[in-house]
């Protein structure tokens, strides 16, 4: 592969990397994704992380992994110390779209916040309402969310009305207040590019 960079990223961030990677014209970079139900059982991404970095072997220049820890607890960062990779900063992915910075601030003004991002939005059904049982026993609602105060919607590309009102409507089902702060791809971007090379 020459001088290619591998990036294997959860497939949450498909558009999101996609969007970076073209307006940057970052046109060295390979990206293999994996599932995003991966964040589902943590504990085994860290095994198809290597799995991946073990299966490009030396094809690659360079190897970088989009993800934060992601529930780990650091055993992602043992995997790609072994590789020589590098990783999303921060420990999840709102906080590495949202910047670090920026996600400081936000969590520190109300720490009881449940975040979505987009694709979180548009999988919002199948993740969060049926993936919790919440369609079979709404009585559950309180004992997951009644300890958060707002749904806060951490957008990457600029909503439309559709969107928002799925974000309302999320909200409501949950009992939350609802936010927004329009943030884009954060830190994705400066990893990226600083991995490639370019200033």
């Amino acid at each position: 592969m020459g001088d290619r960079i591998l990036v294997v990223a959860c497939g949450a961030l498909g558009r999101e990397l996609q969007a970076v990677i073209g307006a940057n014209r970052l046109d060295g970079i390979d990206v293999a994704y994996l599932s995003a139900a991966l964040h589902n059982t943590p504990d085994q991404i860290p095994g198809a992380v290597d799995e991946r970095l073990t299966a490009a072997g030396a094809q690659y220049e360079k190897v970088f992994v989009a993800y934060g820890d992601c529930g780990t607890g650091g055993a992602l960062d043992v995997v790609l110390e072994r590789h020589g990779a590098q990783r999303l900063p921060g420990a999840h992915c709102y906080e590495f779209l949202a910047g670090a910075d920026v996600f400081a601030h936000l969590h520190e003004a109300e720490p009881t916040t449940f975040y979505v991002t987009d694709f979180l939005l548009r999988q919002f059904d199948r993740l969060v309402w049926r993936g919790l049982g919440l369609d079979r026993w709404p009585q559950l609602r309180d004992d997951y969310f009644g300890n958060y105060t707002r749904l806060l919607y951490l957008s990457q590309f600029r909503p439309d009305a559709e969107r928002l009102t799925a974000a309302q409507r999320a909200a409501d089902q949950l009992g939350l207040r609802l936010e927004h702060v329009h943030v884009g791809t954060g830190d994705v971007a400066p990893a990226l590019l600083s991995i490639a090379g370019r200033p």
